[in-house]
C-alpha cells in the first residue's frame, strides 16, 4: 500500500540537502527510460486513478499529501503514459491542486526542492497566465537560493531557465507545438519550423 510518505520517498529519496537530492534523482525525473516508466505505471497507476476519482481527497489537508497528489497527477502520467493523449490527461486536477495549496500558502512549509514539482503543474499548462506565475514562483526559489549574495548553486536558476522557455513558447504560440503530434492537433507552418529547431520540445 502507498502512502504520502512512500510517494515522497520515492520521488525525493532520504537525503535532506536539496542539492544532493536533485543530484540522485534527476535521473528518475528528467530522463526518458521505457524500464521507470513500466516500474512508475505498476507501482502507482492504480493511485493516479485513486486520486483523478477523488478517493484521495483527505490528502489535500497537508502540504505533503497535496505534493503528493500534485506528483501523481502531474509527474507520474507522463511516465506511465508518455507520448500518448493521457500523459497530460491529468493535467486539469494537478493546476486546481496546485493553485488550491498556493492559495492556502501550502507550499510555504515545504523544501525548495519539493517546491519545484509543487509548481510545475503551472509550467505544463497552456495558460499564459498560469506560465506567467511559474516563471514568478521560480524565480523566487532561485532568489531565496542565494547566501551573502552568492548563487549556492545552479539548480534552482535552471528550473527558472526552463519556467522562462516554456512561458516563451506559450507566449508566442498560445500552446506547445511539440503535443500537436500527440494529441492530434494540426500544426501551422510556424509551428513546423519551429519544432525543427533544437530544443523546442520538453
Amino acid at each position: 500500500m502507498e502512502t504520502i510518505e512512500s510517494i515522497l520517498e520515492f520521488w525525493f529519496g532520504t537525503d535532506p540537502d536539496d542539492q544532493v537530492t536533485a543530484k540522485q534523482q534527476g535521473k528518475l525525473w528528467w530522463q526518458k527510460r521505457d524500464d521507470t516508466d513500466a516500474m512508475i505505471l505498476q507501482r502507482f497507476g492504480s493511485y493516479v486513478q485513486e486520486a483523478a476519482s477523488g478517493v484521495l481527497e483527505p490528502w489535500t489537508a497537508s502540504p505533503e499529501g497535496l505534493l503528493a497528489l500534485i506528483i501523481l497527477t502531474d509527474q507520474f502520467p507522463r511516465n506511465m503514459y508518455r507520448e500518448t493523449p493521457q500523459s497530460f490527461a491529468f493535467d486539469h486536477q494537478a493546476r486546481a491542486w496546485c493553485k488550491q495549496g498556493l492559495a492556502a500558502g501550502m507550499d510555504l512549509t515545504l523544501r525548495p526542492i519539493q517546491k519545484v514539482f509543487f509548481y510545475l503543474p503551472l509550467e505544463h499548462s497552456e495558460s499564459l497566465a498560469d506560465q506567467e506565475q511559474s516563471v514568478q514562483l521560480f524565480s523566487g526559489l532561485a532568489a531565496a537560493d542565494i547566501d551573502n549574495g552568492q548563487q549556492k548553486s545552479q539548480t534552482f536558476t535552471g528550473y527558472v531557465d526552463y519556467a522562462t522557455r516554456h512561458r516563451d513558447i506559450i507566449a508566442r504560440f498560445g500552446r506547445f507545438p511539440h503535443r500537436n503530434r500527440i494529441l492530434g492537433r494540426i500544426s501551422t507552418v510556424e509551428e513546423t519550423a519551429f519544432l525543427q529547431e533544437k530544443g523546442s520540445s520538453f
